[in-house]
Protein backbone atom coordinates (compact mmCIF):
# COMPACT_ATOMS: atom_id res chain seq x y z
CA UNK A 1 0.00 0.00 0.00
CA UNK A 2 1.43 3.08 -1.20
CA UNK A 3 0.60 6.88 0.95
CA UNK A 4 0.25 9.80 -0.76
CA UNK A 5 3.38 11.48 -0.22
CA UNK A 6 1.56 15.01 0.47
CA UNK A 7 1.11 15.59 4.60
CA UNK A 8 -1.56 14.60 6.36
CA UNK A 9 -3.54 17.76 7.38
CA UNK A 10 -3.21 18.60 11.22
CA UNK A 11 -6.30 20.36 11.74
CA UNK A 12 -8.62 18.97 14.16
CA UNK A 13 -12.53 20.15 14.86
CA UNK A 14 -13.15 23.03 16.27
CA UNK A 15 -13.59 22.86 20.19
CA UNK A 16 -11.49 19.59 20.68
CA UNK A 17 -7.83 19.00 20.98
CA UNK A 18 -4.96 16.29 21.38
CA UNK A 19 -3.45 15.45 24.55
CA UNK A 20 0.26 15.26 24.74
CA UNK A 21 1.98 13.02 27.29
CA UNK A 22 2.98 15.53 29.62
CA UNK A 23 -0.94 17.26 29.39
CA UNK A 24 -2.42 14.01 29.91
CA UNK A 25 -0.64 12.91 32.25
CA UNK A 26 -1.38 15.99 34.13
CA UNK A 27 -5.54 15.25 33.66
CA UNK A 28 -5.28 11.91 34.51
CA UNK A 29 -3.35 13.06 37.77
CA UNK A 30 -6.39 15.45 38.43
CA UNK A 31 -8.90 12.98 38.16
CA UNK A 32 -7.17 10.44 40.43
CA UNK A 33 -6.61 13.00 42.70
CA UNK A 34 -10.13 13.86 43.09
CA UNK A 35 -11.72 10.11 42.82
CA UNK A 36 -9.64 10.09 45.82
CA UNK A 37 -11.26 12.65 47.84
CA UNK A 38 -14.62 11.14 46.22
CA UNK A 39 -14.11 7.53 47.68
CA UNK A 40 -13.04 9.19 50.91
CA UNK A 41 -16.38 10.78 51.62
CA UNK A 42 -18.66 7.69 50.38
CA UNK A 43 -18.92 7.95 46.69
CA UNK A 44 -19.15 4.86 44.40
CA UNK A 45 -18.00 5.47 40.59
CA UNK A 46 -20.37 5.10 37.96
CA UNK A 47 -19.65 4.52 34.22
CA UNK A 48 -21.84 5.79 31.78
CA UNK A 49 -22.51 5.14 28.18
CA UNK A 50 -20.95 7.43 25.33
CA UNK A 51 -24.32 6.76 23.31
CA UNK A 52 -27.94 7.24 24.34
CA UNK A 53 -31.36 7.64 23.24
CA UNK A 54 -32.04 11.21 22.55
CA UNK A 55 -35.80 10.95 23.58
CA UNK A 56 -34.66 9.14 26.65
CA UNK A 57 -31.51 10.95 27.86
CA UNK A 58 -33.37 14.33 26.70
CA UNK A 59 -36.10 14.11 29.19
CA UNK A 60 -33.73 16.16 31.52
CA UNK A 61 -31.92 18.36 29.34
CA UNK A 62 -33.93 21.50 29.72
CA UNK A 63 -33.52 24.39 27.64
CA UNK A 64 -29.95 25.30 28.25
CA UNK A 65 -28.99 21.81 27.09
CA UNK A 66 -31.24 21.23 24.57
CA UNK A 67 -29.99 22.97 21.67
CA UNK A 68 -26.28 21.98 22.36
CA UNK A 69 -27.24 18.39 21.60
CA UNK A 70 -25.32 16.45 19.17
CA UNK A 71 -27.54 13.99 17.68
CA UNK A 72 -28.21 11.56 14.73
CA UNK A 73 -29.92 8.82 13.64
CA UNK A 74 -28.91 5.13 14.51
CA UNK A 75 -29.09 2.62 11.67
CA UNK A 76 -30.10 -0.21 13.85
CA UNK A 77 -33.07 1.28 15.46
CA UNK A 78 -34.17 3.82 13.51
CA UNK A 79 -34.54 6.16 17.05
CA UNK A 80 -31.97 10.05 17.04
CA UNK A 81 -28.94 8.63 19.23
CA UNK A 82 -26.84 11.67 21.78
CA UNK A 83 -23.92 11.88 22.31
CA UNK A 84 -24.42 13.24 26.24
CA UNK A 85 -24.14 17.33 26.40
CA UNK A 86 -23.55 16.51 30.41
CA UNK A 87 -23.20 13.44 32.89
CA UNK A 88 -25.55 14.54 35.48
CA UNK A 89 -28.95 13.63 33.65
CA UNK A 90 -27.37 10.55 32.52
CA UNK A 91 -26.97 10.12 36.91
CA UNK A 92 -30.17 10.87 36.99
CA UNK A 93 -31.30 8.15 34.69
CA UNK A 94 -29.27 5.37 36.08
CA UNK A 95 -30.12 6.56 39.66
CA UNK A 96 -33.58 6.28 38.14
CA UNK A 97 -34.07 3.15 36.08
CA UNK A 98 -31.35 1.15 37.59
CA UNK A 99 -30.98 1.48 41.04
CA UNK A 100 -34.14 3.05 42.15
CA UNK A 101 -35.00 0.10 45.05
CA UNK A 102 -31.49 0.79 46.56
CA UNK A 103 -31.91 2.08 49.92
CA UNK A 104 -31.20 5.90 50.09
CA UNK A 105 -29.35 7.90 49.61
CA UNK A 106 -27.38 6.88 46.61
CA UNK A 107 -23.15 8.88 46.74
CA UNK A 108 -22.33 8.57 43.20
CA UNK A 109 -19.20 9.61 41.57
CA UNK A 110 -17.80 9.65 37.85
CA UNK A 111 -15.64 11.09 35.35
CA UNK A 112 -15.98 11.06 31.90
CA UNK A 113 -16.41 13.27 28.17
CA UNK A 114 -19.57 14.90 27.05
CA UNK A 115 -19.72 16.44 23.76
CA UNK A 116 -21.79 19.66 23.55
CA UNK A 117 -22.31 22.41 20.21
CA UNK A 118 -20.68 25.93 20.53
CA UNK A 119 -21.45 28.51 18.54
CA UNK A 120 -18.76 28.65 15.67
CA UNK A 121 -16.78 31.86 16.58
CA UNK A 122 -17.03 31.42 20.19
CA UNK A 123 -13.80 29.46 20.75
CA UNK A 124 -15.53 26.85 23.50
CA UNK A 125 -14.50 23.34 23.98
CA UNK A 126 -16.92 21.15 22.47
CA UNK A 127 -15.10 17.83 23.90
CA UNK A 128 -15.55 18.02 27.61
CA UNK A 129 -13.99 16.51 30.66
CA UNK A 130 -16.18 16.41 33.77
CA UNK A 131 -15.24 14.82 37.12
CA UNK A 132 -17.86 15.01 40.01
CA UNK A 133 -20.39 13.67 42.58
CA UNK A 134 -24.63 13.15 42.79
CA UNK A 135 -26.23 12.30 45.96
CA UNK A 136 -29.52 11.45 45.52
CA UNK A 137 -32.34 11.15 48.09
CA UNK A 138 -31.57 13.77 50.89
CA UNK A 139 -32.92 17.11 50.59
CA UNK A 140 -31.20 18.46 54.22
CA UNK A 141 -28.85 21.48 54.62
CA UNK A 142 -25.98 19.10 55.94
CA UNK A 143 -26.25 17.23 52.25
CA UNK A 144 -25.76 20.89 50.87
CA UNK A 145 -22.61 21.52 53.05
CA UNK A 146 -21.43 18.41 51.89
CA UNK A 147 -21.08 19.13 48.76
CA UNK A 148 -19.21 22.65 49.13
CA UNK A 149 -16.95 21.09 51.87
CA UNK A 150 -15.90 18.58 49.30
CA UNK A 151 -15.82 20.95 46.39
CA UNK A 152 -13.50 22.60 48.80
CA UNK A 153 -11.28 19.37 49.91
CA UNK A 154 -10.86 18.31 46.59
CA UNK A 155 -9.40 21.91 45.36
CA UNK A 156 -6.66 21.28 48.09
CA UNK A 157 -6.55 17.80 46.41
CA UNK A 158 -5.28 18.98 43.08
CA UNK A 159 -2.97 21.46 44.41
CA UNK A 160 -5.06 25.03 44.20
CA UNK A 161 -3.30 27.05 46.98
CA UNK A 162 -5.94 29.89 46.50
CA UNK A 163 -9.38 29.48 45.41
CA UNK A 164 -13.73 30.50 46.81
CA UNK A 165 -16.36 29.18 46.80
CA UNK A 166 -19.09 31.57 45.55
CA UNK A 167 -22.79 30.29 47.29
CA UNK A 168 -26.36 31.40 45.88
CA UNK A 169 -29.59 30.64 46.92
CA UNK A 170 -31.96 30.91 44.00
CA UNK A 171 -35.32 30.12 46.27
CA UNK A 172 -34.11 33.64 48.09
CA UNK A 173 -34.21 35.58 44.17
CA UNK A 174 -37.54 33.30 43.74
CA UNK A 175 -39.19 34.61 47.03
CA UNK A 176 -38.47 38.06 46.00
CA UNK A 177 -39.99 37.84 42.48
CA UNK A 178 -42.55 35.89 43.38
CA UNK A 179 -46.34 36.96 42.08
CA UNK A 180 -44.83 40.04 40.56
CA UNK A 181 -46.98 41.74 37.63
CA UNK A 182 -43.85 41.10 35.23
CA UNK A 183 -43.91 39.29 32.12
CA UNK A 184 -41.88 37.04 31.02
CA UNK A 185 -39.17 38.79 28.67
CA UNK A 186 -39.08 41.94 31.36
CA UNK A 187 -38.53 39.36 34.14
CA UNK A 188 -35.65 37.79 32.59
CA UNK A 189 -33.90 41.04 31.46
CA UNK A 190 -34.41 41.96 35.45
CA UNK A 191 -32.67 38.33 36.24
CA UNK A 192 -30.12 39.25 33.60
CA UNK A 193 -29.07 42.19 35.14
CA UNK A 194 -29.31 40.97 38.37
CA UNK A 195 -26.32 38.01 37.11
CA UNK A 196 -24.33 40.84 35.46
CA UNK A 197 -24.95 43.30 38.76
CA UNK A 198 -25.41 45.96 36.52
CA UNK A 199 -26.97 48.08 39.31
CA UNK A 200 -28.18 50.97 36.55
CA UNK A 201 -29.22 48.89 33.81
CA UNK A 202 -31.22 47.22 37.07
CA UNK A 203 -32.88 50.58 37.71
CA UNK A 204 -33.96 50.94 34.32
CA UNK A 205 -35.54 47.85 33.89
CA UNK A 206 -37.63 48.32 37.07
CA UNK A 207 -38.51 52.00 36.46
CA UNK A 208 -40.36 50.10 33.15
CA UNK A 209 -42.74 48.22 35.67
CA UNK A 210 -45.45 49.38 37.55
CA UNK A 211 -43.77 47.66 41.19
CA UNK A 212 -44.35 49.56 44.51
CA UNK A 213 -40.91 51.12 45.48
CA UNK A 214 -40.38 48.98 48.46
CA UNK A 215 -40.37 45.75 46.10
CA UNK A 216 -37.90 47.77 43.95
CA UNK A 217 -35.70 48.38 46.70
CA UNK A 218 -35.80 44.83 47.40
CA UNK A 219 -34.96 44.05 43.86
CA UNK A 220 -32.16 46.68 43.56
CA UNK A 221 -30.55 45.14 46.77
CA UNK A 222 -29.81 41.64 45.10
CA UNK A 223 -26.24 42.73 43.08
CA UNK A 224 -25.52 44.00 46.56
CA UNK A 225 -25.80 40.87 48.39
CA UNK A 226 -22.28 40.07 48.24
CA UNK A 227 -19.36 39.08 50.90
CA UNK A 228 -19.24 37.38 53.86
CA UNK A 229 -21.76 35.76 56.71
CA UNK A 230 -22.59 39.36 57.24
CA UNK A 231 -24.34 39.04 53.97
CA UNK A 232 -27.28 37.42 55.47
CA UNK A 233 -28.35 39.76 58.45
CA UNK A 234 -27.95 42.35 55.34
CA UNK A 235 -30.62 39.78 53.18
CA UNK A 236 -32.86 39.05 56.47
CA UNK A 237 -33.59 43.38 57.09
CA UNK A 238 -34.24 43.95 53.12
CA UNK A 239 -36.73 41.09 52.09
CA UNK A 240 -40.17 40.55 54.00
CA UNK A 241 -41.41 37.40 52.56
CA UNK A 242 -41.32 33.79 53.58
CA UNK A 243 -39.71 32.18 50.98
CA UNK A 244 -36.67 34.19 50.87
CA UNK A 245 -36.60 33.74 54.67
CA UNK A 246 -36.56 30.47 54.38
CA UNK A 247 -34.12 30.15 51.99
CA UNK A 248 -32.01 32.56 54.49
CA UNK A 249 -32.20 30.16 56.95
CA UNK A 250 -31.60 27.02 55.30
CA UNK A 251 -28.32 28.95 54.15
CA UNK A 252 -27.12 29.40 57.71
CA UNK A 253 -27.68 25.93 58.82
CA UNK A 254 -25.03 25.25 55.59
CA UNK A 255 -22.94 27.43 57.06
CA UNK A 256 -23.07 26.29 60.69
CA UNK A 257 -22.44 23.20 59.06
CA UNK A 258 -18.88 24.57 57.00
CA UNK A 259 -17.85 26.30 60.10
CA UNK A 260 -17.41 23.00 61.87
CA UNK A 261 -15.76 21.41 58.87
CA UNK A 262 -13.27 24.60 58.79
CA UNK A 263 -13.70 25.65 55.24
CA UNK A 264 -15.54 28.96 55.72
CA UNK A 265 -12.41 30.44 54.61
CA UNK A 266 -13.08 29.91 51.24
CA UNK A 267 -16.54 30.52 51.01
CA UNK A 268 -18.26 33.58 49.74
CA UNK A 269 -22.03 34.77 49.50
CA UNK A 270 -23.40 35.96 46.63
CA UNK A 271 -27.40 35.88 46.41
CA UNK A 272 -27.34 37.99 43.20
CA UNK A 273 -25.92 34.76 41.75
CA UNK A 274 -28.39 33.46 39.43
CA UNK A 275 -27.03 30.63 37.37
CA UNK A 276 -28.94 27.61 36.92
CA UNK A 277 -31.81 29.56 37.90
CA UNK A 278 -34.39 27.57 35.71
CA UNK A 279 -32.63 24.38 36.62
CA UNK A 280 -31.62 24.33 40.34
CA UNK A 281 -34.46 24.67 43.12
CA UNK A 282 -31.97 25.97 46.17
CA UNK A 283 -28.20 26.36 47.33
CA UNK A 284 -25.90 27.00 44.40
CA UNK A 285 -22.32 27.02 44.12
CA UNK A 286 -19.30 27.81 42.00
CA UNK A 287 -15.12 27.60 42.46
CA UNK A 288 -12.72 30.02 41.03
CA UNK A 289 -9.11 30.33 41.16
CA UNK A 290 -7.49 33.72 40.73
CA UNK A 291 -6.72 34.88 37.54
CA UNK A 292 -9.38 32.30 35.60
CA UNK A 293 -12.31 34.20 33.93
CA UNK A 294 -14.42 30.44 34.20
CA UNK A 295 -15.51 28.57 36.98
CA UNK A 296 -13.34 25.14 37.48
CA UNK A 297 -16.29 23.57 39.57
CA UNK A 298 -20.34 24.60 39.57
CA UNK A 299 -23.49 22.41 42.16
CA UNK A 300 -25.98 22.81 43.83
CA UNK A 301 -29.52 21.26 44.87
CA UNK A 302 -31.70 20.02 41.39
CA UNK A 303 -34.93 18.00 43.16
CA UNK A 304 -36.41 17.62 40.38
CA UNK A 305 -34.14 15.88 37.55
CA UNK A 306 -34.86 12.39 38.43
CA UNK A 307 -38.60 12.69 38.35
CA UNK A 308 -38.32 12.86 34.78
CA UNK A 309 -37.07 9.57 34.59
CA UNK A 310 -40.11 8.31 36.59
CA UNK A 311 -38.48 8.49 40.12
CA UNK A 312 -38.74 11.91 42.22
CA UNK A 313 -35.80 12.15 44.70
CA UNK A 314 -34.07 14.85 45.81
CA UNK A 315 -30.48 15.31 44.42
CA UNK A 316 -27.14 17.53 45.09
CA UNK A 317 -23.77 17.58 43.73
CA UNK A 318 -21.21 19.37 41.96
CA UNK A 319 -19.04 18.95 38.17
CA UNK A 320 -14.98 19.71 38.08
CA UNK A 321 -14.29 20.77 34.51
CA UNK A 322 -11.06 19.18 33.72
CA UNK A 323 -9.64 21.38 31.52
CA UNK A 324 -10.72 24.58 33.34
CA UNK A 325 -8.60 23.20 36.12
CA UNK A 326 -5.56 21.98 33.88
CA UNK A 327 -5.56 25.58 32.50
CA UNK A 328 -5.73 27.25 35.89
CA UNK A 329 -3.35 24.77 37.31
CA UNK A 330 -0.57 23.86 34.28
CA UNK A 331 2.48 25.43 35.60
CA UNK A 332 2.37 24.53 39.28
CA UNK A 333 1.45 20.52 37.96
CA UNK A 334 4.63 21.00 36.28
CA UNK A 335 6.19 19.84 39.95
CA UNK A 336 3.90 17.34 40.52
CA UNK A 337 3.14 15.45 37.13
CA UNK A 338 6.44 14.03 35.06
CA UNK A 339 5.20 11.19 32.99
CA UNK A 340 8.19 9.31 32.98
CA UNK A 341 9.68 5.22 32.84
CA UNK A 342 11.78 3.73 35.44
CA UNK A 343 14.00 2.35 33.48
CA UNK A 344 15.44 1.72 29.99
CA UNK A 345 17.25 -1.63 29.22
CA UNK A 346 20.33 -1.20 27.01
CA UNK A 347 21.69 -4.61 26.13
CA UNK A 348 25.60 -4.32 24.81
CA UNK A 349 26.18 -8.19 23.34
CA UNK A 350 24.19 -10.04 20.28
CA UNK A 351 22.23 -12.60 23.60
CA UNK A 352 19.62 -10.26 24.37
CA UNK A 353 18.31 -12.80 26.63
CA UNK A 354 19.59 -11.29 29.55
CA UNK A 355 18.90 -7.78 28.55
CA UNK A 356 14.76 -9.13 28.01
CA UNK A 357 15.40 -11.37 31.57
CA UNK A 358 15.89 -8.74 33.80
CA UNK A 359 13.21 -6.73 32.08
CA UNK A 360 10.48 -9.22 32.66
CA UNK A 361 11.86 -9.34 36.76
CA UNK A 362 12.10 -5.56 36.92
CA UNK A 363 8.50 -5.58 36.07
CA UNK A 364 7.54 -8.30 38.28
CA UNK A 365 8.62 -6.00 41.14
CA UNK A 366 6.59 -3.27 40.07
CA UNK A 367 8.58 -1.00 38.06
CA UNK A 368 8.10 0.55 34.39
CA UNK A 369 10.85 -0.90 32.17
CA UNK A 370 11.16 -0.87 28.41
CA UNK A 371 13.80 -3.19 26.20
CA UNK A 372 15.61 -0.89 24.12
CA UNK A 373 14.94 -3.10 20.71
CA UNK A 374 16.87 -0.47 18.52
CA UNK A 375 20.04 -1.15 17.13
CA UNK A 376 22.10 1.87 18.34
CA UNK A 377 24.69 3.33 19.91
CA UNK A 378 24.90 3.38 23.72
CA UNK A 379 25.47 7.11 23.37
CA UNK A 380 22.17 7.52 21.35
CA UNK A 381 20.36 5.07 23.40
CA UNK A 382 21.02 7.39 27.14
CA UNK A 383 20.04 10.66 24.75
CA UNK A 384 16.66 8.82 23.78
CA UNK A 385 16.80 7.97 27.64
CA UNK A 386 17.06 11.80 28.43
CA UNK A 387 14.53 13.46 25.67
CA UNK A 388 11.58 10.44 26.65
CA UNK A 389 12.34 11.37 30.72
CA UNK A 390 13.86 7.82 31.62
CA UNK A 391 15.03 7.50 35.21
CA UNK A 392 17.85 5.00 34.73
CA UNK A 393 19.23 3.03 31.80
CA UNK A 394 20.60 -0.11 32.56
CA UNK A 395 23.94 -1.42 30.69
CA UNK A 396 23.59 -5.38 30.29
CA UNK A 397 26.21 -7.90 28.92
CA UNK A 398 25.14 -11.04 29.99
CA UNK A 399 23.59 -12.87 33.11
CA UNK A 400 26.69 -13.61 34.83
CA UNK A 401 28.03 -9.47 34.37
CA UNK A 402 27.66 -6.78 36.81
CA UNK A 403 24.87 -4.33 35.26
CA UNK A 404 25.91 -0.61 34.40
CA UNK A 405 23.15 1.71 35.59
CA UNK A 406 23.36 5.25 34.86
CA UNK A 407 21.07 8.36 36.14
CA UNK A 408 19.60 9.70 33.24
CA UNK A 409 19.17 12.90 34.91
CA UNK A 410 22.99 13.33 36.21
CA UNK A 411 25.00 10.66 34.19
CA UNK A 412 25.83 9.17 37.58
CA UNK A 413 26.89 5.50 37.38
CA UNK A 414 27.28 2.53 39.47
CA UNK A 415 27.98 -1.46 38.81
CA UNK A 416 25.31 -3.58 40.44
CA UNK A 417 25.03 -7.43 40.78
CA UNK A 418 21.82 -9.06 39.36
CA UNK A 419 21.01 -9.64 43.42
CA UNK A 420 22.07 -6.08 43.89
CA UNK A 421 19.38 -5.12 41.31
CA UNK A 422 16.92 -7.57 42.66
CA UNK A 423 16.87 -5.41 46.01
CA UNK A 424 17.29 -1.91 44.74
CA UNK A 425 15.22 1.28 44.78
CA UNK A 426 17.06 2.42 41.96
CA UNK A 427 17.92 6.12 43.75
CA UNK A 428 21.64 7.11 42.56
Amino acid sequence: MRFSESPLETDLPKGVRDFLPLKAAKVEYLQQQLQQVYVAWGFRPVITPQLEYLDVLGRGFGEGLEDRTFRFDDRQSGRLLTFPPDMTPQIARIAATRMNELPLPLRLCYSGRVLRHTEQQAGKDRDIFQSGVEMIGLDSPEADAEMIAMAVESLAAVGAQEFTIDIGQVEFFRGVMDGLPLDDHLAGQVADAILRKDSSELKGLLEQSELKDSVCEEILALPRLYGGREVLQKAEKTVSNERSRRALDGLNQVLDVLDVYGVLDHVTIDLGELRGLNYHTGITFQGFLPGVGHTVCSGGRYNNLTEKYGFPAPSTGFTFSLLNLLFALDKGLDELVVPSCDLLVFSTGENLRAAQKLACQLRKKGYSVTRDILDRTQEDALEYGRIMNYRFMAVVAGEEQDVEVISVLTGKQQLMSWEQLNQSNFEL
